[in-house]
């Protein structure tokens, strides 16, 4: 396993990141502790968790993948050997349950905090996140920006400020973003910058083969500003996998399951991988390996989070780590995207 350092700090990160969002829905705790103790083994240390997962996100699930993750840290008494990150559920989701007020600020903030901490079951957090923006953005399927009206008005200092009380207190270590595009992530940093508050040291955003509008602005400014990418549904909800390639039925699948994650089951979708696959098997790789190979040579890319419902799974995509492409097939693969360009947005 080869490491890297969160942008800006000493912490240690594994280049593969366990996502948990499996954990308390497909997953039970049994299997969470299982795939958190093989991931240790391969030389993962990052765990990212968030406080509305299980996904898709339930009142009756809400909170259980982080209590989950507490329960295998209070039995295994590994917390210092893992960088641990989780994030706090913002407005626009239909998530009443979460807090009555899911806006940002001080005592939501605060709030979620100790309620994460409880759950997971330790004194601090190493990295902690904004889910998504406040405000209305283009996200979650969204290609462009649309003007709408809305209520929120730029609190983003006064954010910081909680961030900075809560590092004080010792209760999280670094800070990061979530869903963020490249107006907000500047926004966080010129406040930072302005009034000596806590830089952003991540900001965790879908990116993947059949997703790569993280390059269309937010690379740059990464790249300028020091902050890395924690780039999330990497394998595009398994669509990367190839299974569904075979044209057999796949039931358990996630995009199977959860109808509202419908952007990765287009017909462009299914013609790009198909494409993608393509390539991988004209060199001897297969889809998995060929598609999470691409997401960690990008240099903006400080983590890959990946996720498994099986420990045959879970190995499959730590193993890809031994997998660099040549040139030869970058060419390729930027032929397939400028041919169909990210159809899962």
């Amino acid at each position: 396993m080869n490491y890297t350092l969160l942008p800006g700090t000493d912490v240690k990160i594994s280049e593969i990141c366990l996502g948990t969002m499996t954990f308390g829905q497909q997953n039970s705790e049994a299997d969470g502790h299982a795939q958190i103790d093989s991931a240790l083994d391969k030389g993962i240390n990052f765990i990212d968790t968030a406080e509305m997962y299980a996904v898709p996100a339930r009142e009756k699930t809400y909170g259980s993948t982080e209590e989950i993750i507490g329960t295998w840290l209070k039995k295994s008494g590994r917390r210092d050997e893992i960088v641990l990150a989780t994030k706090i559920a913002g407005p626009n989701r239909g998530l009443p349950y979460i807090r009555e007020d899911l806006q940002f600020n001080d005592a939501t903030i605060r709030l979620s905090v100790e309620k994460s901490l409880l759950r997971l079951q330790t004194d601090y957090i190493d990295l902690y996140q904004l889910h998504w923006p406040e405000r209305n953005v283009n996200f979650f399927g969204q290609r462009g920006f649309k003007v709408k009206g809305e209520a929120w008005e730029d609190n983003i200092q006064q954010v910081l400020e909680t961030i900075q009380a809560l590092i004080n207190e010792g209760k999280i270590k670094h800070f990061g973003l979530s869903n963020e595009t490249p107006w907000g992530l500047m926004r966080f940093v010129e406040e930072s910058r302005k009034h000596n508050l806590p830089k952003i040291v991540t900001t965790q955003n879908p990116y993947s083969l059949l997703n790569r509008t993280f390059e269309v602005g937010l690379a740059e400014v990464c790249h300028r500003e020091n902050v890395g990418l924690l780039a999330y549904s990497p394998l595009a909800f398994g669509v990367l996998s190839g299974k569904f390639l075979t044209g057999e039925p796949q039931p358990n699948a996630r995009i199977t399951l959860f109808s509202n994650f419908s952007r990765y089951n287009s017909e462009n979708t299914r013609k790009a991988s198909a494409l993608y696959n393509e390539i991988a098997k004209d060199n001897g790789l297969t889809l998995t390996e060929m598609a999470l190979a691409f997401i960690r040579q990008q240099q903006f890319v400080a983590s890959t989070i990946i996720g498994a419902t099986t420990l045959e799974q879970l190995e499959e995509n730590i193993n890809t780590t031994k997998v660099i492409l040549s040139d030869e097939i970058l060419l390729e693969i930027e032929k397939v995207q400028s041919l169909i360009p990210d159809p899962a947005p």
